[in-house]
């Protein structure tokens, strides 16, 4: 057990943050963080932090503790069920939350709450948070370039990066001094 997992484990009462369930319990750090720490990590039932990773198997009942949840007084635990109301679609209830500027700007970090244009196409990293032009990002995985002699490591920044406009899944960037497409699955934003 981390230190961090025990701390989250005080903090809770070894009970998830947003259910209250006392099994089956993982530490999750909200996105863009990507270090645990109490400041930008909660303590949850690892099938709700699998529905977070995984929107399309999101179970609305599973989240019925969301309603308290967004009263604690721990900041990363009212930035999660901001995010994941706004998931749900819960606005009676985001109506009733107040997050200050700064919160507000973090849980919206990911690109939830925002308003839906169907035709608008939004380009998220691996841990879904959104991508803008100019980004920095790292790569997450070697990648074979094609056509070119090389392959773009692991861990390399891409700095300034464009986003292809009619393709959410890629970018462009610079490796190696050579312009290539990435798929956005395989890098992760950077601050």
């Amino acid at each position: 057990m981390s230190v961090i997992e025990k701390k989250l484990k005080d903090r809770s009462g070894s009970v998830c943050e947003i259910s209250g369930v006392e099994h089956d319990l993982v530490v999750y750090t909200l996105p863009p963080h990507t270090a645990e720490s109490l400041e930008h990590s909660v303590l949850i039932a690892k099938p709700l932090r699998d529905q977070i990773e995984h929107p399309e198997t999101m179970n609305e009942n599973d989240w019925r503790g969301l309603s308290e949840s967004m009263w604690n007084e721990h900041l990363p635990v009212q930035i999660l069920s901001w995010r994941m109301l706004a998931r749900l679609k819960k606005n009676d209830l985001l109506d009733m939350m107040y997050l200050d500027e700064e919160a507000l700007e973090w849980a919206k970090a990911t690109g939830e709450g925002e308003e839906e244009d169907e035709n608008k196409i939004v380009h998220k990293d691996s841990n879904g948070v959104v991508l803008q032009d100019g980004d920095s990002v790292v790569l997450i995985k070697d990648l074979d370039v094609k056509g070119a002699t090389f392959t773009a490591k692991r861990g390399a920044a891409v700095h300034n990066i464009k986003l292809v406009w009619d393709d959410a899944n890629l970018i462009e960037g610079r490796v190696e001094n050579q312009s290539i497409y990435i798929l956005t699955q395989y890098v992760k934003k950077t601050k």
